[in-house]
């Protein structure tokens, strides 16, 4: 098995990040450098948080080789003298009957995690502060050419690299004047890794604060149907709202693309740069431009009334994004509407004595055999209206505690006498019976616990419209990498944090203690004592404040006085909205019913007289063969004889025929109606026929 788990974690890791960026990002419109670029990032640090605990298991197993004098089979990572006065090994065997060593299951030979993390940390950091910035400001760059997107991305990043660069020359300058500091390259890299997690690590206690209260919080009320379901009012009001702007923009920028596309003509130089907006554009507004396109008229150079190639680039922009958010607001749309119908239906079945769940719009689709046989009706009913409260009940209430553990540990873990991390104490109680497996899901279990009130913090929070990760493929380029940028950030200083709480840092546990591979990439923080010694230490204690302030929603109450519009219980603006969004759901209840009715009578009409129709149509077939037939025998036979044998049936065949079109919308775009379509001029359009029975679904003329 040696070697092993890290193979199989490699695997499992990245199809989990290819999964997450699978549900946000768009795999067959979005650029491919950019889903190249947000999914390494992502797989880097979820590969951190993964791989990490099996470090802590191998370091330990090196731990105890060296307290019983035995040597490792190759060079062990930093290693340090050991002092029996702070060994956290309560059992110290003797030398007649020395207690042995065993060997982790997922042991990962000498010299294969330090090379690995060197890889995977300085790839994540070139990430974060070179290589993702550039692509973000590709990616929304208006350009029509590579070279135009690079100059543009260049132009962007210039005061932001111009800024690190200006920082880091003057200390390097100061460095290089001061006597006193002879730092070598080792010690000038840690440096810059110990700046870039202070940074991380200043960002990180933000987020945690925020999701050690919310996440609990958030199952607690999903527990609460009525409460759950007034916050869906009150987010269909404000979504309603964002997605009638966002139409609106969408009709500004299409009529400065219109105006663009009827000055610029077909050989115009630019035109080429027109149709690249053009087909950004959507589909049902494309044909609209090209119906009033007069490619005609030539292009006149004298008349400088078009547009510049610099305001197209600006246009260009313009376009990407109203169409995005567009998009993005329609599709939310319709998943927050189904969401609040799911939450009408569970408080009306709530009351149901059959016990037997029932949809107000059930799904049109066959049922498979997980709904026929496992999840039926009655099984749906005992889960949404009875079952699913108490899950998400026991689960906040399992969450709240882990939650406290964090923050009691965070202010407690320099603490090494006595151990008063929850967290160092249940890792030293595993270590003392070389219970490998046990240290390794308690590390995982507690770092993934500590990266979910991370990351879904990241996907929760909304910058505006610039950032925003919205699911069901609606996110753009800009936030995918964005939130790459943010997770490469915020993951070394994660990691960092967590092996401070087991006490597995020397640099803040002080512990003569073998350290981790990935502790000795990051360096020795003794370069820098006053963060190593302060920042580092005293800095998490604010989570406390954080989490008061999250659990009384002061940040909210902020906003909202600011009059970004928040779900806070005791506001009027609230109650306004809840009742606005409560008649938005009420009136798309009401339209999707119209539209199933219309349904279910057409397919009523259709199994009715379905058969008369076919046969109908048979008899036409074989009467147009049969005209066909004569036409040939009698080429030079009068019009007025073939005209005779147009038609066929009798009266009372024409009075079903009709009745039957009565089944199908109507197409009233015609300028006349006539009392029998079969009476009208056999080369005209028959007006008010039917789209399903015309005799050409495609003309030459049809756009004109």
């Amino acid at each position: 098995m040696s070697g092993a788990a890290l193979g199989i974690e490699i695997v499992v890791v990245f199809f989990l990040a290819l999964f997450l960026l699978h549900q946000y990002g768009d795999f067959k419109k979005q650029q491919r450098m950019v889903l190249f670029g947000t999914l390494l990032a992502w797989y880097l640090c979820f590969l951190i948080v993964f791989i990490l605990p099996l470090d802590v298991s191998t370091t330990i197993y090196k731990q105890c080789k060296i307290d019983h004098g035995e040597h490792t089979s190759g060079p062990t990572v930093n290693p340090l003298p050991f002092n029996h006065t702070t060994a956290n090994a309560s059992v110290t065997p003797t030398k007649s009957e020395p207690k042995p060593c065993y060997k982790p299951w997922s042991y990962i030979p000498d010299g294969i995690m330090p090379v690995f993390w060197r890889v995977v940390y300085w790839t994540s950091q070139c990430l974060t502060w070179l290589l993702l910035p550039f692509m973000q400001s590709y990616a929304r760059s208006g350009g029509f050419s590579i070279t135009g997107k690079i100059k543009t991305a260049l132009i962007e990043n210039a005061i932001y690299y111009g800024t690190y660069l200006l920082i880091f020359g003057s200390l390097l300058i100061y460095v290089a004047v001061h006597p006193e500091w002879h730092l070598s390259w080792y010690e000038l890299q840690t440096i810059g890794i110990t700046a870039a997690n202070t940074w991380g690590l200043f960002l990180l206690v933000l987020l945690l604060g925020y999701g050690l209260v919310e996440i609990p919080r958030s199952y607690w009320n999903a527990s609460r149907h009525g409460h759950l379901l007034v916050k869906t009012y009150f987010k269909a009001s404000k979504l309603m709202t964002e997605k009638a702007d966002a139409e609106e923009n969408l009709e500004d920028v299409m009529e400065e693309v219109r105006k663009a596309s009827e000055s610029i003509k077909y050989n115009h130089p630019l035109r080429k740069c027109i149709d690249t907006i053009l087909r950004k554009c959507p589909v049902d507004y494309q044909e609209k431009m090209g119906r009033n396109m007069d490619d005609y008229e030539d292009f006149d150079d004298k008349q400088n009334t078009y547009p510049s190639e610099k305001s197209l680039v600006k246009l260009h922009k313009q376009v990407i994004y109203a169409v995005q958010r567009h998009n993005r607001t329609r599709v939310q749309w319709q998943i927050l509407l189904q969401q609040a119908i799911h939450l009408e239906d569970v408080a009306k079945n709530e009351t149901s004595s059959t016990h037997r769940f029932v949809h107000s719009f059930p799904s049109s689709e066959p049922a498979g055999w997980f709904s026929r046989y496992v999840y039926t009706p009655t099984v749906e009913w005992y889960w949404e209206c009875l079952l699913k409260r108490w899950f998400y009940r026991l689960l906040s209430v399992v969450l709240t505690l882990f939650s406290v553990a964090v923050v009691w540990s965070e202010c407690t873990f320099f603490s090494t006498r006595p151990v008063l991390s929850l967290f160092a104490v249940f890792i030293q109680l595993a270590e003392r019976d070389y219970n490998y497996l046990y240290i390794e899901m308690a590390c995982f279990i507690t770092i993934f616990f500590l990266c979910t009130c991370v990351y879904s913090t990241v996907f929760r929070i909304r910058v505006f419209n610039y950032y925003y990760l919205a699911s069901h493929h609606q996110t753009d380029a800009y936030s995918l990498q964005f939130s790459g940028m943010l997770f490469c950030r915020l993951t070394p200083p994660l990691c960092l944090n967590f092996l401070g709480l087991i006490h597995m840092d020397s640099a803040i546990s002080h512990q003569q203690k073998e350290q981790t591979a990935y502790t000795s990439i990051m360096g020795s923080m003794r370069v820098l004592s006053f963060i190593a010694n302060g920042f580092y230490i005293y800095y998490p204690m604010l989570i406390v404040i954080l989490c008061i302030a999250t659990y009384f929603s002061l940040g909210t109450r902020c906003l909202n006085l600011l009059g970004f519009q928040q779900f806070v219980g005791d506001s009027e603006m609230t109650s306004d909205l809840i009742d606005e969004g409560k008649e938005l759901i009420r009136r798309e209840k009401r339209k999707r019913q119209r539209i199933e009715d219309g349904e279910n009578r057409r397919r009523e009409w259709k199994e009715r007289y379905g058969n008369s129709r076919e046969d109908y149509t048979a008899r036409n077939r074989s009467s147009h063969e049969m005209k066909e037939t004569s036409y040939s025998d009698t080429v030079n036979s009068s019009n007025n004889r073939q005209a005779k044998y147009s038609r066929s049936g009798s009266q009372a065949e024409r009075d079903c025929i009709e009745l039957l079109q009565d089944a199908e919308p109507l197409d009233f775009n015609a300028d006349t109606l006539t009392d029998d379509p079969l009476d009208a001029e056999p080369g005209r359009h028959a007006g008010g026929r039917y789209l399903s029975m015309s005799s050409s679904r495609s003309r030459i003329f049809d756009d004109v």
